[in-house]
């Protein structure tokens, strides 16, 4: 076994506490126990349910396939461990060793791992956020809610934001033949995480399948009611929207609120840690007993420039959470980094869309396989010369040749000729990204290091 030194010292009566019993919570408490780990394990949960599969609730539930309540995430192998789900965590004390939680109890740790993801950012005016027929899609009931409405025919749906899970959400409207409206402020869905090249066939796919897409504008105001239940929606073109059910997908917020006043590194970016998954403090010193894993955890990748990536991906958070699982438990000596490239698939409007790597950084891109117009290919990403990152529409079998492309830096173009490649070769185009000053809807990566050569940034401690 690695890391048996480390082990030693926490021993049967060390105790790891994990916050956060979604995903990355559970392997993380898995992969503890194959590392060899006997003590006491607690995993602590804001919501009731055990850990769940998210990816369905925007796919399958909506579309009835599957219950939300049947999303249960398998369990890999018995974990021995104290449940305490219903109850957030509402405050670290460092010093002492000690979570404390909303019902006021507290939990001691020997090490402690941060877990807690992400939450839908809510529509931004309160009152018009509670309205009925106002949604988001984020947890098992966010889903089954929807779901329930989506099964009573409303008249209209209005999804705001063309992101993935926006565009996942229309998607299934209207296989469920219901009348669907997208509202996007960029130029096209999936701007923000695909550029805008990509984006236009995204847009093309969306409206051949019947969605009203409505692309450069924002919702400025949700109407209602006497009884309460949305009615309309106002855009920034002057224009309305009539509506019954309204679904808010703007993106995530990071759950880092709870860790105010702790001196952890953490912010509305999430926490930052090496790239061992170990938390700084605010002064940013290194932590040798706090872990952070999942879409929560921004870390440096050396394969991206060393940026601080924050991963809203499914397998990222499987991944880094058996990399901090195994260096809580190790030696320095044994300590590994998390280098896993990005991952991503989206299933909407009947066509699968894969990519690895990180798409948002690239300055260019390159059709290297089939081609836009048919909607069956793969663009390849560049940034300062080299591969960055790759999608594919329908074409998926070609992502683990860009993979390795990125893995080894790979110069970009890449400088060979590809068996579909037109007559004459291609040039690659300017990707396309929005102003990223100017928020979009829904990327799945958050890119928050900084450039050295950037003499614009300043440092603010934190009060």
């Amino acid at each position: 076994m690695r890391g048996d030194g480390a082990l030693e010292r926490l021993g049967r009566e060390g105790r790891i506490v994990v916050v956060g019993a979604s995903l990355a919570g559970l392997r993380a408490a898995e992969a503890l126990r194959d590392e060899g780990f006997a003590g006491s394990l607690t995993v602590i949960g804001d919501e009731p349910h055990e850990p769940y599969d998210r990816p369905p609730l925007s796919k399958q539930v909506l579309l009835g396939r599957a219950s939300a309540g049947r999303t249960a995430l398998p369990r890999l192998r018995a974990v021995d461990a104290t449940w305490r789900l219903g109850v957030a965590a509402s405050g670290l004390d460092m010093a002492a060793g000690l979570v404390r939680l909303a019902d006021g109890d507290e939990v001691p740790y020997d090490r402690l791992l941060i877990a807690t993801g992400v939450r839908a950012r809510p529509w931004p005016q309160e009152a018009e956020a509670e309205l009925d027929g106002v949604f988001v899609l984020r947890t098992s009931d966010d889903s089954a809610a929807l779901a329930r409405r989506l099964d009573a025919g409303p008249e209209r749906v209005l999804v705001i934001g063309a992101g993935f899970t926006g565009s996942e959400i229309a998607s299934a409207c209207r296989e469920r033949g219901l009348p669907v409206t997208v509202a996007e402020r960029a130029a096209a869905p999936l701007a923000g995480a695909l550029g805008g090249v990509v984006g236009a066939v995204a847009a093309d796919m969306q409206r051949e399948r019947g969605v009203d897409l409505r692309c450069g504008v924002m919702v400025t105001a949700l109407e209602g009611d006497a009884s309460g239940r949305v009615r309309a929606a106002r855009l920034s073109d002057g224009s309305t929207v009539e509506t019954d059910v309204v679904v808010v997908s703007l993106g995530a917020t990071r759950n880092t609120e709870w860790l105010a006043g702790s001196g952890l590194g953490a912010g509305p970016r999430g926490i930052a840690c090496d790239a061992g998954c170990r938390a700084f403090d605010i002064r940013g010193i290194v932590t040798d007993d706090i872990y952070a894993a999942g879409d929560v955890a921004r870390c440096p990748h050396p394969l991206f420039g060393y940026q601080f990536l924050a991963l809203e991906h499914w397998g990222n958070a499987v991944a880094q959470a058996r990399i901090a699982a195994h260096n809580m438990l190790s030696e320095s000596a044994e300590r590994v980094p998390h280098m896993e490239v990005p991952s991503f698939w989206s299933a909407q409007f009947g066509v699968n869309i894969k990519s690895v790597g990180v798409p948002s950084m690239g300055t260019e891109i390159l059709i290297t396989q089939g081609s836009l117009e048919s909607r069956r290919f793969v663009g390849v990403y560049g940034y300062q010369g080299r591969v960055i990152g790759a999608v594919s529409f329908d074409h998926g079998r070609w992502l683990p040749f860009y993979q390795e492309l990125i893995e080894t830096t790979a110069p970009f173009p890449p400088p060979f000729a590809t068996v579909d490649r037109r007559p004459g070769g291609q040039r690659p185009v300017d990707a396309d990204f929005p102003d990223p000053s100017v928020p979009t809807h829904g990327p799945t990566v958050t890119l928050s290091g900084y450039s050295p050569a950037d003499r614009r940034t300043t440092f603010t401690p934190a009060h």
